[in-house]
């Protein structure tokens, strides 16, 4: 009964968060800060991640291919598939749930507590198209970030075949042009889209209606994290039977 109120509230915050926009030119800054907070400010994580993840994909499927009758370029098909399809949008939504969602969670729920959000109603704002809109459209940008991740993920791969002499440059690469399917790309920045939506909005419900002090904006954090993440790992295999099934 309390998961059902719950949900209630969150479509009611979402409906809200649309409504009594705030003006545009404080709109736009306050989307340019997020923007920069939420993307950028992440980009650096997410490379690190990718890059290493893409690594150990390669060496793991390189000592599972001990078949010398399998082709070598395998290794580079099944580091292409395995970024593309599910390391690069699902694991690094999941790392951004930590990053991205905490510090989401806790700069609202910390408003809250110091009254600056019954200060901004009393004001005559809306609240919550001020504090989570923005948040919105600034993850709008998060593909970006998994497009990224994509890219250094296959280098990671690369490097590690190469380099760690699991592969030769010429049959990894072969691989990685294998019966590539475009739709894989776009399937990949559909589940982005959607968790990047849900990076931005449980995070921000969890701060924006937590209670108490300083110590329950921790709680809330912790909660946040746990809640999105298993909301992007139902999501993920929802869509994937839907667009791949």
């Amino acid at each position: 009964m309390n998961y059902l109120a719950s949900i209630g509230s969150y479509a009611i915050m979402i409906k809200e968060v649309f409504e009594k926009p705030t003006k545009w030119s404080i709109m736009r800054s306050l989307i340019l800060k997020e923007i920069d907070e939420l993307i950028f400010g992440s980009l650096g994580i997410l490379i690190f991640i990718s890059f290493f993840i893409g690594g150990v994909v390669t060496i793991q499927t390189a000592l599972n291919l001990t078949n010398p009758l399998l082709p070598g370029h395998l290794i580079g098909f099944a580091t292409r598939q395995s970024v593309i399809l599910e390391f690069a949008p699902t694991f690094c939504s999941i790392i951004m749930a930590g990053k991205v969602g905490s510090f989401i969670t806790s700069s609202i729920g910390t408003m809250r507590v110091t009254e600056q959000i019954d200060a901004l109603e009393v004001m005559g704002v809306n609240a919550l198209n001020y504090l989570v809109f923005p948040k919105i459209i600034a993850l709008m940008l998060y593909p970006f970030l998994i497009a990224i991740s994509m890219y250094v993920g296959i280098f990671g791969g690369w490097i590690a075949g190469v380099f760690g002499g699991f592969s030769t440059s010429a049959d990894f690469i072969e691989g990685i042009q294998l019966d590539f399917i475009p739709f894989h790309v776009t399937y990949s920045f559909i589940k982005t889209l959607v968790f990047a939506f849900i990076l931005a909005t449980i995070p921000s419900y969890h701060g924006f209606f937590m209670k108490g002090g300083a110590l329950e904006v921790g709680k809330a954090a912790t909660t946040s994290f746990v809640w999105t993440s298993v909301v992007i790992i139902i999501l993920n295999y929802l869509l994937t039977q839907l667009l791949l099934g």
